[in-house]
């Protein structure tokens, strides 16, 4: 009797890559945090559905839109020569920066000649967060924590709009800025920061037609507080770089700031790194994120809820996500499952065991 053929663990779409799926370490938490998400987005591809897409108007809104796995990814996402980097240096950005360029979670690559096509950050988001769980499911939200390197290149993205005239760019930059000798001390920075904001609105305002995507964040929902799966439970939204400023700078707009939180000191990286690069056509992220830490720890650059997220995500497809629960056996390939190594949380076994309270 012929043996059958034993299929391989995988991931949908994923052809070619620097994981090899077949291996248990390619599982990881941190592994299958940004895997997965490209073969969502492939599969949705696939279905000729379009990843939801976070792009700013001329009126400072953010509008949810639509944007195809193709046009995202640089290539058709079934293109045999198509090669995902995980965890890449995406080297069409490396010379605006002084010192090394981070990595970014995913680079597309052409096979045939190596060309860079698109670097994204990827964040798998859990839908409701604690902080909309109790609520109806059109208010839930998901948290998003942002870490140094999505700012860096976050000023990557906008820089690379001037990058032919990088001069061009110091237009948006008032002269007092020239001044300013001590970006370290908090109380020099703090008044100006309202001018660093409407220096980013001008430019994003004028640039409008050029933003691009920068931030895939695919959403998992889970029937409220419960950890089981909604029936439709996954969906692709995709931030463009400047929604994703839109982010950073909404709620510093509407508030007075006394003191540098998190979101501020973000505002003064990302301002920083564009207002050097005007001056001499690069920056240099890590002396700007450690030297202006404000006595903040550099582990992430700022945090946001699910009640702020979602003023911005607002859509049917946070409500209703369009892959249903059934369809993951579609994307994750051959056993592969079999493979996760999930953590251990020691509240998530006393909440799913209930029985060890009767």
């Amino acid at each position: 009797m012929a043996n059958k053929k034993i299929k391989k663990p995988g991931l949908f779409g994923i052809k070619h890559s620097n994981r090899d799926f077949e291996q248990k370490d390619a599982w990881g938490k941190n592994q299958f945090n940004s895997s997965f998400p490209v073969a969502l987005a492939s599969y949705m591809g696939h279905k000729n559905i379009d990843n939801a897409y976070l792009t700013l108007d001329k009126k400072q809104q953010v509008r949810c839109g639509k944007v195809s796995t193709h046009k995202l990814f640089g290539i058709a996402p079934d293109s045999d020569d198509l090669f995902y980097s995980f965890e890449s240096v995406y080297t069409p950005y490396e010379r605006f920066v002084i010192g090394e360029l981070p990595r970014v979670d995913l680079v597309t690559q052409k096979r045939s000649d190596g060309v860079a096509l698109k670097g994204m950050e990827i964040k798998l988001t859990a839908l409701p967060d604690n902080s909309t769980c109790n609520l109806s499911d059109d208010l839930f939200g998901t948290e998003i924590v942002t870490r140094p390197p999505t700012i860096i290149y976050l000023a990557c993205s906008i820089a690379s709009l001037y990058q032919k005239s990088h001069t061009s760019l110091r237009q948006y930059f008032d002269v007092k800025f020239d001044k300013l000798r001590d970006w370290a001390n908090p109380e020099i920075v703090l008044p100006h920061i309202k001018d660093m904001i409407d220096s980013l609105d001008k430019i994003l305002s004028e640039n409008n037609s050029r933003q691009v995507p920068v931030v895939m964040q695919p959403v998992w929902k889970t029937e409220g507080k419960s950890p089981r799966l909604a029936e439709n439970c996954l969906d692709v939204f995709i931030w463009s770089n400047f929604a994703f400023v839109e982010l950073i700078v909404r709620e510093l707009r509407n508030q007075q700031i006394s003191k540098i939180t998190r979101q501020a000191r973000t505002l003064v990286w990302l301002f920083k790194m564009l207002y050097d690069f005007s001056k001499t056509g690069q920056f240099y992220p890590k002396q700007i994120i450690d030297d202006y830490s404000y006595n903040t720890l550099n582990d992430k650059a700022f945090a946001v809820s699910g009640i702020v997220t979602h003023s911005f995500m607002q859509s049917p497809e946070l409500t209703t996500p369009r892959i249903k629960r059934n369809e993951i056996k579609n994307i994750i390939l051959g056993g592969g499952q079999n493979l996760l190594s999930p953590e251990r949380r020691f509240d998530a076994i006393i909440f799913n065991t209930p029985e060890l309270f009767d």
